[in-house]
């Protein structure tokens, strides 16, 4: 395989101007160590997920009936008024074939990604990165990565090889990326077109040549990873274009006004205030059509957070507490899971705050809540917690509890990807490759 120079790039004539497009970091640049809405149209189906890391408490979390009559133990409280509209699962599995679990890097990513990592690095597409590639391209954002905890690596959405989308952590600044000088209110009464994003529009188009010559210069690896890279900016260009149109009225879209600085942090007390500001910034952003796919996490999965007072993490007390005989639990580690839970229930309330016609956001988004993890003091990857909350604009039926006895967690992730839109047939690899969604739930 040829060495290229770091500071190669792709250059063209645009409008009789010189472009140039930077390179992703590809192999080739390292030494051989790898060292160096029109009026009447119907409201958009959206798609999320809401991730908390280390699991949740043994006999305080998971209902012990099925059906639309389950029952809500101590941990799931929180999303009690909204029952009707949350379908909670069970018993489904991340299948290993035989390959280690890497603690909290292990049951994350196999979710996501269908595939139980050989390595610590992320293995293949996020089933959210498919669905923003199926309905993400008719809003300005094709996902919005968000983390409350501060932490711009936490993560779990990505297109594989590695390559992850970087979250934002702080709530002022996602503000001013989603609602700043660059946002056009659809119920305004004026657009004029951006000049800025009238002149990057066509970059590719201008270096088609240059891109075929590099091509052929390079390994199958990095030929993988630049089109992953090109498809990325024919998204962009593709949104781009749809930010020249004029935005379709929103009555839902009410834009309020900037939040206040807030310190972020690993302190529960402060990821509780930036997650709840963030929500409410990104519920707005999906009203106003600024995005159809989200991806939340409130903490990591080797969750670091901590209590004002003390410097013991969470992390740390799963590990270190004793279960405590009477409780039956290690009654400190559970309270943060109580705190997790407690802005679960938060995310779902601000979404179905929001009406939109005679449904609510909520209605009309599909999020799928998950951690990596059931009993965090072992790591068990088997059970893994997932719910459903919201309808997917009437494609989902909610208010259940399903026990999958054992079956692949990916027949969740492929039952949201057929219900908001995705094309997918099949979803996984191994053991965890299914074609079954679960059918039960499509109205």
């Amino acid at each position: 395989m040829k060495s290229l120079p770091r500071r190669n790039a792709l250059r063209g004539l645009l409008g009789g101007g010189a472009v140039t497009v930077a390179l992703p970091l590809l192999d080739c640049f390292l030494n051989g160590n790898g060292t160096a809405l029109a009026a009447g149209a119907p409201i958009p189906v959206r798609f999320g997920t809401w991730f908390w890391g280390l699991g949740v408490t043994p006999g305080r979390w998971k209902p012990t009936k099925g059906g639309t009559d389950y029952d809500i133990l101590p941990e799931l409280k929180p999303i009690e008024p909204f029952k009707k509209k949350i379908t909670v699962f069970s018993g489904f599995d991340v299948m290993l074939d035989g390959k280690p679990n890497f603690p909290h890097q292990t049951g994350g990513p196999g979710f996501r990604t269908g595939i139980a990592p050989p390595t610590l690095a992320y293995p293949g597409v996020s089933f959210d990165t498919m669905i923003a590639d199926a309905i993400g391209t008719r809003s300005r954002f094709r996902s919005l990565e968000l983390s409350a905890i501060a932490d711009s690596a936490n993560s779990l959405s990505g297109r594989g090889a590695g390559q992850m989308n970087p979250s934002e952590t702080s709530a002022l600044s996602f503000y001013a990326r989603v609602f700043g000088p660059d946002f056009k209110d659809p119920n305004g009464a004026d657009f004029a077109p951006d000049p800025a994003i009238m002149a990057r529009k066509s970059v590719l188009s201008a270096i088609t040549d240059q891109r075929k010559d590099l091509e052929k210069q390079l390994g199958t690896g990095d030929r993988a990873r630049l089109d992953q890279y090109f498809t990325s900016l024919r998204q962009l260009e593709s949104q781009f274009a749809m930010q020249l149109q004029k935005p379709e009225p929103l009555l839902a879209c009410k834009p309020v006004g900037a939040p206040g600085e807030l310190e972020v942090g690993h302190e529960v007390e402060k990821v509780a205030q930036n997650h709840e500001m963030m929500a409410r910034i990104l519920a707005m952003a999906m009203a106003c059509n600024q995005t159809r796919v989200f991806n939340m996490h409130i903490n990591n999965s080797a969750s670091s957070l901590t209590r004002r007072g003390t410097t013991t993490s969470h992390h740390q007390l799963t590990h270190d507490e004793q279960i405590d005989e009477k409780l039956g639990y290690q009654p400190m580690a559970t309270e943060f899971i109580k705190d997790l839970m407690q802005q679960w229930g938060t995310f779902v309330r601000i979404l179905d705050e929001i009406r939109e016609g005679d449904r609510t956001l909520l209605d009309n988004t599909l999020v799928v809540a998950h951690s990596d993890t059931d009993f965090a003091k072992v790591h068990t990857i088997q059970n893994l917690p997932v719910m459903f909350a919201g309808a997917a604009g009437g494609r989902v039926k909610t208010g259940f509890h399903l026990d999958g006895k054992g079956d692949p967690v990916t027949r969740i992730a492929l039952t949201a990807m057929q219900a908001v839109g995705a094309d997918a047939e099949r979803f996984g690899s191994g053991s965890m490759e299914t074609k079954k969604p679960i059918t039960e739930l499509f109205a």
